[in-house]
């Protein structure tokens, strides 16, 4: 049994962690968080030790000897530091994506890796979805020149809280291609391999349309989180989150099936085959990128969603 600390238990991930720490017969032994409304933890560890001041856990944390890991649910901004937080207490550590909001941060977190001894693990779970694993099958089995054509579309419903909150600050949250977008990224670079050519036509606090261009496909893709943006399908059926990844014309089905993928990441860390910081360079370099661009507007081949009627900053937004 090995014995984890989370950072970042009142978040709303957090508790997909805790399910997969449970799932795989480990112990959470202690957890931080500014806020406390984390009931959810006797959910799965009642006997866990919380902290709602930084320096209390710290404290009781470096009277541990025997921590194995230390789980990373906190604002994208602040993972860095504490991933290192955790490698300095001589744990290996498992960070929720984005690991980090750009490339440099990544080159100074391998050398942590290297001074410590400790391994950053991060969680990319599309790669473990069955329909992309099969998609990358059968991208693999196709003739080496086969340059594929592909439409993503995402949008995840968001009210006024999203921007008051530090999502809807893209300094701490990287913008709406980072916070909704990097997982989709990651598996569209681990399937069709190196970017050579990113283009952003639409950028906005509510949304992000643009085209990239990989080793062996051509994507046209549409992130949002505004309900307004929703096809009219997901309307009439009450949806407010709607995913679509046509490959060639064909629907790829991935709507389903989610919720168990923290816990199939957490036993492949365990088994030793966890998804490493290295592996999430491409991403971060492509939200990276998207973030810093200065959008084309509606030119070239892009996402016929990019067309969809732009929504005026909401009350609140930073």
């Amino acid at each position: 049994m090995k014995n984890f600390a989370l950072i970042g238990a009142a978040g709303y991930i957090a508790p997909r962690h805790m399910k997969a720490i449970k799932d795989t017969g480990n112990q959470l032994v202690a957890a931080y968080d500014i806020f406390d409304s984390v009931g959810i933890v006797d959910s799965y560890f009642p006997d866990c030790a919380f902290f709602s001041e930084y320096e209390m856990f710290e404290r009781h944390i470096s009277k541990k000897k025997n921590l194995d890991f230390v789980s990373v649910c906190t604002p994208n901004y602040l993972h860095d530091a504490h991933i290192r937080f955790g490698l300095r207490a001589g744990a290996d550590v498992i960070c929720e994506k984005p690991v980090v909001l750009n490339p440099w941060n990544i080159d100074a977190l391998e050398s942590a890796e290297r001074e410590t001894g400790k391994n950053i693990y991060n969680i990319l779970q599309l790669r473990l979805h069955p329909s992309i694993v099969n998609l990358k099958k059968r991208v693999e089995a196709a003739p080496a020149g086969k340059i594929f054509d592909i439409d993503l579309v995402y949008i995840t419903s968001r009210g006024y809280w999203y921007y008051t909150s530090w999502k809807g600050d893209v300094r701490k949250s990287g913008g709406v291609a980072t916070n909704i977008g990097v997982h989709f990224y990651d598996m569209l670079g681990w399937i069709f391999g190196k970017v050579t050519k990113n283009i952003v036509h639409i950028a906005s606090h509510d949304r992000v349309a643009g085209y990239l261009e990989f080793e062996r496909a051509r994507v046209r893709y549409f992130l949002s989180i505004n309900a307004d943006t929703l096809p009219e399908e997901a309307v009439k059926t009450g949806k407010r989150t709607y995913r679509s990844l046509m490959i060639e014309g064909e629907e790829i089905e991935f709507s389903d099936g989610f919720t168990e993928l923290h816990t199939e990441s957490y036993k492949k860390i365990l088994a030793g085959e966890g998804f490493r910081i290295v592996d999430s360079r491409r991403s971060i370099e492509i939200v990276h990128d998207i973030r810093n661009a200065e959008p084309a507007g509606l030119k070239g081949d892009y996402h016929p969603f990019a067309n969809k009627k732009l929504t005026p900053h909401l009350f609140g937004w930073r």
